[in-house]
């Protein structure tokens, strides 16, 4: 390298990201991952004219990525155990069994609770509320509940979930990308998502009091109870794979190892007890779970059916895992330029208290999520970019791994041109005006970001001997 870029040739770099993101992405509707190449493209402009070869920047490209393999490996694995859990009537057992539990009277209540157990078990927001939470839209449709609000509440319940469960793509993301253990990661992030998921519950049950539960009209729930016990064989050997998993983990196992070996032992419960074909206990873990792989045929199940048992699979989380080799390749080049040390000097030596950089993480992810529309982009450029400030005033990283995640994982229902903002949007038939308010947790975390910011309060100092 001849030079460090300029200031200028440094933001531009990100700058130039965001707006192609925005337009691309946010108002053209291209896909996200060519658009990070182009930025990556841009960013190879300005590493070039300070001095880098291309052999430097392939170097840069690979040193960012070898950081992302741990992750990758975890994406799918998540993917085969959401496959096999299907497989096996794990899943669908979980929905089967919350679903005889709704009382009407606390049906929000209850909604936000199954959604998000169901979403902590698969790891995914979006599985849950196209599983469980179809279901409970179709329920509050016969009680006259109103659906934004059981939009937001499931909305809620299945990005809760998401974010706190060790399977899920971005907590793992998030832990890899600022260096620190996925079980400290999400136990940091109980000093936000605890306290918002409360008040979003006591939120709920009080709107949930207004409304009668005479003369419910259940016959769609029992449909799809009835679909789930005749495909399923449901009894103690459904749960022996979570048996597995949360055994091997609370004893300190590898994550890994111990999503595979609960797949395998999932693999073996869907032959012997609800007597699949053994060909299907291995698709699954490529192409995921269908219902043509049941004793149930497609012309006799509920639709809420055939949408619950589509899940799982590798191929199913290639898209997040191409996004991180787009985002990394980004990253890498910009790293690799200069363009971040320039950048983290500029912003450190402005950044005179913990609270600042606090903000300033909170305002890098707001921006860039609103701009990307996806939380991999937030958690790998702000976690990459502020890193290091965060080890230059001894502030624990899980600090950093849990804001990204409050400002990017949890609002990411609230971008209407984002991903997640499309399939909520378009899956539960209601738009963000209408669920906006009742997804209670998912904007709170961040008002609880920035007050902890401000305050101190629940921010982790790193321990340094006298």
């Amino acid at each position: 390298m001849k030079r460090l870029p300029t200031l200028f040739e440094a933001i531009s770099t990100i700058l130039f990201m965001g707006l192609v993101v925005l337009i691309g992405f946010g108002i053209l509707h291209y896909p996200i991952q060519p658009l990070l190449i182009i930025a990556a493209v841009y960013a190879s402009f300005i590493a070039i004219r300070v001095g880098l070869t291309w052999e430097d920047l392939q170097d840069g490209i690979t040193k960012r990525l070898a950081t992302a393999m741990p992750a990758i490996y975890i994406i799918f694995a998540v993917g085969i155990l959401i496959g096999t859990w299907m497989y096996s009537g794990t899943v669908p057992a979980l929905i089967y069994y919350g679903l005889e539990t709704i009382n009407p009277t606390y049906f929000l209540v209850t909604a936000f609770v199954i959604t998000a157990v169901t979403s902590v078990a698969t790891g995914t927001a979006w599985g849950s509320v196209g599983t469980a939470g179809i279901a409970f839209m179709a329920i509050a449709n016969e009680m006259n509940i109103p659906i934004g609000m059981v939009a937001g509440v499931v909305i809620a319940g299945g990005v809760f979930g998401d974010k706190m469960s060790p399977l899920s793509d971005t907590t793992n993301l998030a832990a890899l990308v600022t260096k620190v253990n996925i079980f400290r990661h999400i136990q940091h992030m109980m000093w936000t998502t605890i306290p918002a998921s409360i008040i979003g519950l006591i939120v709920w049950f009080i709107a949930g009091l207004q409304f009668d539960a005479k003369n419910v009209e259940s016959k769609r729930i029992n449909e799809l109870l009835s679909n789930i016990d005749t495909a399923f064989n449901l009894n103690f050997w459904v749960w022996v794979p979570v048996i597995v998993i949360v055994l091997g983990i609370s004893i300190g196992k590898p994550t890994v190892p111990m999503m595979l070996l609960s797949s395998l032992v999932a693999m073996f419960v869907g032959v012997f007890n609800n007597g699949f074909e053994i060909v299907d206990a291995f698709n699954v873990t490529m192409q995921g779970f269908n219902i043509n792989m049941t004793g149930l045929a497609e012309s006799d199940a509920s639709s809420s059916m055939v949408e619950l048992l589509k899940r799982g699979g590798i191929m199913s989380m290639t898209e997040i895992v191409v996004t991180i080799f787009c985002g990394y390749a980004f990253a890498g080049i910009v790293e690799a330029s200069g363009s971040l040390k320039v950048i983290l000097t500029t912003i450190s030596s402005k950044v005179s208290k913990d609270s600042h950089l606090i903000l300033v993480t909170i305002a890098g992810s707001l921006i860039l999520v609103f701009a990307a529309g996806v939380a991999s982009v937030v958690i790998i450029m702000i976690g990459v970019l502020l890193m290091d400030m965060y080890n230059e005033r001894n502030l624990d990283r899980v600090n950093l791994s849990r804001t990204l995640e409050d400002c990017g994982t949890m609002v990411l229902p609230f971008i209407p041109w984002g991903t997640s903002g499309i399939y909520y949007r378009d899956l539960l038939g209601v738009s963000l005006g209408e669920f906006f308010w009742w997804a209670v947790p998912c904007y709170l975390c961040v008002f609880f970001a920035a007050f902890y910011g401000i305050t101190g309060i629940g921010i982790k100092k790193v321990k340094t001997n006298a």
